[in-house]
């Protein structure tokens, strides 16, 4: 598919309703830019949140671990 686009003055431009509609994009999407020897190229970001745990919450994940290992060796000796 072709279409014909126009750079605005502050460099901005619009794909196209049925471009966007065809690949699921809708408003506050973000894309990756990329240049290649063909051109540029525009692809989806994915965007994952990230959490960060305190040594506190660790010690919490590695205890509940640890319980639930003793429960599983209990059930298979």
């Amino acid at each position: 598919m072709f279409e014909k686009i126009t750079i605005g003055r502050r460099g901005a431009i619009t794909i196209p309703s049925k471009v966007r509609k065809s690949f699921g994009m809708k408003q506050n999407d973000q894309l990756i830019m990329e240049t290649t020897d063909e051109g540029i190229l525009l692809r989806p970001s994915i965007s994952l949140p990230v959490e960060t745990y305190s040594e506190e919450r660790i010690a919490e994940f590695l205890s509940e671990e640890e319980s639930l290992e003793a429960i599983l060796n209990q059930k298979n000796p």
